[in-house]
This record gives C-alpha cells, sequence and structure tokens, in this order.
C-alpha cells in the first residue's frame, strides 16, 4: 500500500468519525430535552458555586454544533439591592458528557454583568450572605461530579460604595477570566480594566480559595499595571477580624504627580514629585498599614527607613526616612521668592490647594541637602500635615557655614496663604545667608541672625505687605560690602568742601555688628542698628519697606581717631534707595560748618545776593555742576537781573 493511499483511508476514518459525531449531536438535539438541560445545568451552576441565581429573562439551550446553555437577565443577591446582575449567562457543555446524554459545564461566560459592592458600617457587604454560600460549596465533597474550571466576565462594570467613607469608585469595562477551582485549590483571575479613564491589567491568585473564603490564612498575589503606576504584593492574608495581610509590596511610577491625580488627589504644589519606586515589607493589619524596611526613590532621591499609613478616623501617613544625599531643588523649582530681576518681591499667585489631599507625619534626616544654589550638611527635619497646615521643623541644618533651627508654618486660607517663621541662624556667613534667603549682598562676616514673623497673603509680595515681627542680626569680623565709609570721612576731614566723589565701592570693615528690627505692616523699623570697627563706628536709625525693598535711614558715621581739633571726626549722613543700590548722602551744612572759608555761607544763604555763591559751594560738595553751567533760569537770578526786576 502506498503512503498515498493511507493517507486517503485515514481520511476517510476521519471523516466518517467526524460524521458519526454530528449524527449524534443531531441526534441528541431532537431527543435530549432542553428543560432538562437547562434544569441541570443550573444545578451544577448551584453545586459549584452554592449561589442561586434568579433567571428573570429566558433560556435557550443549543446542542449543535456546540452545546451551550443561555440564560437573559440574570440576578444574584437581594432584589432589592443585587449583587449581581447580568445580560446574559452562557454555560458551555462538555462535549463527550453530551454525547451520553450527561450535562457538564466546561466554562460560564457572563456577558455586561454589573457587580455592586455596598460596604456597611459594621464591615459586612451585600456579599457577605453570597460569600458564605459560596465558601460552603468549596468544602470537599468526593461524591460530586466535576465542575466548571473557567468564568469569564465581558464588558463588565463594578461599583464600590461605602457610604461612611464617602468612597464611590467605578471599574468599566471589565474583561476577567476566572480560574475556578474545580480541581485544585488554587484560584486566579486575570485581565483589565479600565478606571478614572485608564486601562489596568491586572491578576490575583489566592493558593487556597476555600481557606480565603472561611477567612482563614492563605497565600496572595496581586499584579496591577498601568501607564501611571504599576504594583505587586505577595504574601498571604486573613480576612477574619481583623484584617491581616503579610508579604512584599513594590509599586513605581514614571510620574508620583500624574500618579496621584490619577488615584482622585489634588495635584500637589510646587515641583518634582516625578520618578517614583518604593519597595517595603508591609503589614496590615485592621485600617493600620506598616511598611518595615521601606526602599523609596523619589526624583533620584534615594531613602530607607519606615511608614505607617492609617486608615480609621482620620487618614494620616507616619514615618522616619534617612538618606544619604538629598535634593529638594524639584520641589521649590516652581518657589520664587523674587523675580526673574532679582529686585522685586515675586507677585504670581501662591497656591496651596494640593495639601488638602491627606494628612502626614513625616521625619527626614540626611547628610547633605542641597536646594538649588544652597548646599546643606547634616539635616534633620519634621514635617507634618494636617487639614491643610504644614508645619516644617528644623531639628538642626548645617548651612552657611554654621546651624540653622526653627520652624516654617504654611495655612492656606481664603485670603492666600499664611506663613509664619520662627528660625534662628548660628555662626553663619551672613553674606551667603542674607544673600539666598532675601537677596541682601552688602554684608560679610559671620554671626547669628533670628527671624520670627508672620504674614498672609496671596504672593509673597502680598505677604511682605502684611509681614509682622522681629529681627536681629548680631555679626562679627565682617564688612560692609560697596562703600568705603573710613576712605569718605578722612577725605571730607581734610576738606569737607571736596565734592562727594565716587565712594560706592569698597568695604567697610567692622569688629561688630547689632541690629534689631520691628517689622509692622510691611515696615521694618530700626530699634538698634551699629557697626562698630577698627577705624570707623556707625549707627543708623529710621525704616525700611520691605515690599518696596527701599532704604529710608539717617545716621552718624565717626572715625576712631582724633583728628587736629582733638575729637572724633563726625558726620551725619542719610541712606536711601533700593536695598540692591542703595544710595549714601552726606549732611551738606555739617561740611559747610567744618570748613571755615564757607561757614559765612550758611549765614549769607538767606540773603538774595548771595545764592550763586552758595549753590556754587553746594554743587562742590555734592560732585555736581558749577554755577557756569547752570541753567538760564538760575543764572537770571542775579543782582542785576534783581535790579532789573520790577
Amino acid at each position: 500500500m502506498t503512503p498515498a493511499t493511507g493517507l486517503k483511508r485515514l481520511g476517510f476514518v476521519l471523516l466518517a468519525v467526524f460524521a458519526a459525531g454530528a449524527g449524534v449531536l443531531v441526534a441528541a438535539n431532537a431527543l435530549i430535552s432542553t428543560d432538562g438541560v437547562r434544569r441541570q445545568a443550573m444545578r451544577e451552576i448551584r453545586a459549584a458555586t452554592g449561589l442561586n441565581p434568579l433567571l428573570r429573562g429566558k433560556a435557550t439551550v443549543s446542542l449543535f454544533p456546540s452545546g451551550r446553555v443561555t440564560f437573559a437577565d440574570v440576578v444574584l443577591g437581594d432584589k432589592a439591592r443585587p449583587a449581581l446582575t447580568a445580560e446574559r449567562l452562557t454555560a458551555r457543555l462538555r462535549f463527550f458528557p453530551l454525547l451520553l446524554g450527561r450535562v457538564e459545564i466546561a466554562d460560564i461566560s457572563l456577558e455586561r454583568p454589573t457587580i455592586a459592592i455596598d460596604l456597611e458600617t459594621n464591615g459586612g457587604s451585600n456579599w457577605s450572605g453570597l460569600i458564605t454560600a459560596l465558601a460552603r460549596s468549596q468544602k470537599p465533597d468526593a461524591s460530586r461530579a466535576a465542575e466548571f474550571s473557567e468564568m469569564r466576565i465581558k464588558d463588565g462594570i463594578v461599583l464600590l460604595r461605602d457610604s461612611a467613607r464617602k468612597i464611590s469608585e467605578k471599574l468599566e469595562d471589565v474583561q476577567v477570566s476566572l480560574a475556578w477551582p474545580s480541581i485544585s485549590k488554587s484560584f486566579g483571575a486575570t485581565g483589565r480594566f479600565i478606571w478614572h479613564g485608564e486601562p489596568v491589567d491586572a491578576s490575583l491568585t489566592f493558593s487556597d480559595f476555600a481557606a480565603a473564603l472561611a477567612g482563614k490564612r492563605t497565600g496572595l498575589k496581586l499584579r496591577l499595571a498601568s501607564a501611571p503606576m504599576k504594583g505587586a504584593f505577595e504574601g498571604s492574608l486573613s480576612i477574619k477580624s481583623p484584617l491581616k495581610i503579610e508579604g512584599t509590596f513594590a509599586a513605581d511610577s514614571n510620574s508620583l504627580r500624574d500618579a496621584l491625580i490619577w488615584v482622585g488627589q489634588k495635584p500637589l504644589p510646587g515641583g518634582g514629585f516625578h520618578h517614583f519606586a518604593i519597595k517595603a515589607q508591609a503589614d496590615v493589619t485592621g485600617g493600620t498599614i506598616g511598611l518595615s524596611g521601606v526602599n523609596v526613590e523619589l526624583d533620584g532621591n534615594t531613602a530607607e527607613g519606615v511608614l505607617t499609613y492609617v486608615t480609621d478616623g482620620r487618614r494620616v501617613l507616619q514615618g522616619t526616612l534617612a538618606a544619604d544625599t538629598l535634593d529638594l531643588t524639584p520641589y521649590l523649582s516652581t518657589a520664587k521668592l523674587l523675580t526673574a530681576n532679582q529686585r522685586e518681591w515675586n507677585s504670581a499667585h501662591i497656591t496651596l490647594d494640593g495639601l488638602a489631599g491627606t494628612d502626614f507625619d513625616l521625619r527626614l534626616s540626611a547628610g547633605k541637602v542641597t536646594m538649588a544654589d544652597a548646599h546643606f550638611g547634616r539635616t534633620a527635619i519634621g514635617a507634618n500635615l494636617r487639614d491643610g497646615q504644614l508645619v516644617v521643623t528644623v531639628g538642626e541644618a548645617q548651612a552657611y557655614g554654621g546651624v540653622i533651627k526653627g520652624s516654617v508654618t504654611l495655612a492656606n486660607l481664603d485670603a492666600g496663604v499664611n506663613v509664619k517663621s520662627q528660625l534662628h541662624f548660628s555662626d553663619v556667613d551672613l553674606e551667603r545667608a542674607l544673600g539666598q534667603l532675601f537677596g541682601l549682598h552688602r554684608v560679610e562676616g559671620k554671626g547669628d541672625m533670628s527671624l520670627v514673623a508672620e504674614g498672609t497673603g496671596s504672593s509673597v509680595l502680598g505677604v511682605t505687605r502684611m509681614l509682622n515681627g522681629t529681627a536681629t542680626i548680631v555679626g562679627h569680623d565682617g564688612a560692609l560690602v560697596g562703600i568705603n565709609v573710613e576712605q569718605l570721612l578722612h577725605r571730607l576731614e581734610r576738606r569737607p568742601l571736596s565734592g562727594g566723589g565716587e565712594f560706592r565701592s569698597g568695604r567697610t570693615p567692622f569688629k561688630t555688628l547689632n541690629v534689631a528690627l520691628k517689622i509692622e505692616h510691611g515696615d521694618a523699623h530700626v530699634e538698634k542698628m551699629t557697626f562698630a570697627g577698627p577705624s570707623v563706628n556707625i549707627a543708623l536709625a529710621g525704616s525700611a519697606s520691605i515690599p518696596a525693598r527701599e532704604l529710608d535711614l539717617t545716621g552718624t558715621a565717626a572715625l576712631t581717631v582724633a583728628d587736629r581739633r582733638g575729637a572724633p571726626f563726625e558726620l551725619p549722613f542719610v541712606v536711601q534707595g533700593s536695598w540692591d543700590d542703595p544710595i549714601m548722602l552726606p549732611d551738606v551744612e555739617a561740611l559747610i560748618r567744618r570748613s571755615g572759608a564757607a561757614a559765612p555761607l550758611l549765614n549769607a544763604a538767606h540773603e538774595r545776593n548771595a545764592r550763586d555763591a552758595v549753590r556754587a559751594v553746594l554743587d562742590r560738595l555734592s560732585g555736581g555742576r558749577s554755577s557756569s553751567s547752570e541753567p538760564a533760569s538760575a543764572k537770571a537770578d542775579t543782582p542785576a537781573a534783581n535790579a532789573a526786576k520790577p
């Protein structure tokens, strides 16, 4: 017999078998009672699940080309508050048992079901009775026939409602395949759904489904993956009161900010909060989630420690984390105290709405901390957020060559934000500290600073307008930058009428610096401001406008060495203009009195005929134009011109 002949005969055999099977199915379709098939199918479903679905629609049976039973409009649970409703339930029948006239279900499909989970205040739900019945059905029974091994949900909706906690969530387009424990003890579910507009791939496995339904300890694996975030858990579960979950938890996201918005949180203020990853040992007891051995990464910063999240009553995240290095620049990138030109306060609107989403109480320590251009050493801080009020407590921060301690409080109000500060700087570099914090670059040296202030406004500029408090500076071994007072005084001592010249450069050294300010509605009033140097002493009084960043001060500068008259040379002066580029003007009248040749001009200044001479002296003192270059209107005021006037 040739190979071709053998293949032809095999084909005839297979065709005959298929024809016989088709004939049997056709005969079965004609002989088997459809009502009997429906009844047997329902008995199979009840035996496998322990549930008793309510069939409100018609049922149809199809035995050719494949056996299936379809039930329309299926309801499960209480009629008034059903746990499940489905447009259609289809049971696919096994082929060979059907040939023998026996109905066995291979798998079940629920089409467009709505699964409602309503949680109750006593910890139960509308599924409590159904789960009890399902648990009874999973008890070993040697006499029970084989059960179906798969259940599929197509185009489903899951509703989770908790009126006590005001929670309402909806999963849409649910496509899930359930591996029913007909042979092994395990139960698995894989598929996907849409939550908050994002598709989520999910898988769930119970190592012992019967134990899980009975509330006993069983193995649990959970995987969730979506574009905003991925998460996984592997461990054990026991739902007997209280709920107990133990295992390893891990999650990561390309943007924690986007992930929090996705789950329903308000956008966080500031910048940063992008790449995020966490891995920890989880221990859930009741409403408390404990994470130990935490390894967390955020925006390139890594830290280790412990975290606890309490869900009963007031929800709060607590924990302690430690890091080697910490870069806070991303989170402060949008917090601009000054405008781009660094000469005005920022008037952009401040919003802290993102602080109202959750409460936390965290303690963080780091060996090195970076905030933009500021670099800190060992730092320990605490951050407490409650009811929208954020309190950052600095236990210790090595910064600007010294140590910072204190606290800063931010609170969201209808009128904007409320800012409180209680900060103390010990032995810091004054130039770096004042420059980076307030934009002042006129003081060098080391010293202590303190700031106790409070203000409210919708912007940084608005806060400065309502600022109240006190500020002190005690410095030593430094200098005033941008002016050489000693050189100016020596020049004016020798030649009082030599002109102002240009002295807005150089340095004026001091041994001690003492500043005490009282701040009221944005104005800083000088209670004490003295500079004591090796050759010059300076004392000032007056005020400064914090919103306008302008100075209006009067003072006296004195050389420490006596002049030829036996007394130290003193010169009253005024300081006016902006913080960044102030103008120092000497008292012209005092200089004229010091000049023996020019002193008579003061008396002559009241006489009309001597105004030209006085003006010439004043021009010399101020470095201005001479009388010969005066405008014509000034030249007209001469004795000759006066004589010509009527």
